[in-house]
């Protein structure tokens, strides 16, 4: 009973700090909202008053407000720049700390600006514009050149990766069309493969010099062509060299009935009378 209490106690215990991290963790972070959100609104409202100094006044005061805006205009955008590449480019951070030095002084001359504004002595502001122009020229120069330092690595790197996703695609393109590559082979069908054809009619040969028209002659098939070499030469063999047909025993002819030899104790036959 007593370790069921423990653990229920421990268990209790644990909920109660998670909450609370929990709980720290959200305020901190609507803490961190809330300030981010009243910057961006102070901002806002700042670089508005800016234009409307710059564009509603003259004398002093407008050049003031349009040196003020222009910083922070550059400033701002080579921020926002040089952090989104550092997400993706690690080689980006230090470009960033020289950004950070840069914005000290972008900040000091920021509030001196923002001090002149409200100087009622116009000519002592007068005479310290051309050397505030010119320290606003070098940061925003050199904010610029940052950013459009990175920019231009982004695109570098993304042409480089699209020049590689193209040739890929291309192989890859090339390997799907495999059969366009290959050149069809042309081979003669073998004599086993062709169709066999039918036996035409043989063709009369000539007509004799009488009238008589010439037999016909049918080509000779395999077995004829085969079976000649070797009939040939089993007659050259039976006839011996140097014979001719009229040198060759003559074949054995069987007798007719009538010429069958006669016996004598048959009887002769007679021929039949009608009487």
């Amino acid at each position: 009973m007593e370790a069921v209490v423990l653990i229920l106690a421990l268990l209790f215990i644990a909920f109660v700090a998670l909450g609370v991290y929990v709980t720290v963790k959200a305020v901190r972070a609507a803490k961190r909202g809330v300030e981010r959100t009243v910057t961006q609104a102070r901002r806002t409202v700042e670089d508005t008053a800016l234009r409307a100094k710059s564009y509603g006044q003259g004398g002093v005061t407008a050049e003031v407000a349009q040196l003020r805006l222009k910083l922070r205009t550059s400033m701002r955008a080579t921020q926002d720049a040089l952090q989104a590449g550092a997400v993706e480019d690690a080689s980006l951070s230090e470009s960033l700390g020289l950004f950070q030095r840069l914005s000290a002084h972008g900040h000091e001359l920021d509030d001196e600006l923002r001090r002149l504004e409200r100087e009622p002595d116009r000519a002592t502001t007068a005479s310290l514009l051309p050397g505030l122009r010119e320290r606003t020229e070098r940061i925003t120069a050199s904010a610029e050149s940052l950013r459009w330092a990175a920019r231009d690595r982004a695109r570098k790197f993304a042409d480089d990766d699209l020049d590689s996703l193209s040739a890929q695609i291309d192989v890859e393109a090339g390997a799907l069309r495999h059969w366009s590559s290959e050149t069809p082979s042309h081979t003669s069908p073998s004599a086993a493969d062709r169709p066999t054809a039918a036996a035409d009619w043989p063709e009369a040969g000539p007509a004799a010099a009488d009238g008589v028209p010439a037999e016909q002659t049918w080509p000779e098939t395999g077995a004829d062509q085969g079976a000649g070499p070797a009939a040939d030469a089993g007659a050259g063999a039976g006839a011996g060299p140097g014979s001719t047909i009229a040198d060759q025993p003559p074949a054995i002819t069987a007798r007719g009935p009538r010429q069958q030899a006669s016996y004598p104790w048959e009887k002769t036959s007679r021929p039949e009378t009608t009487t």
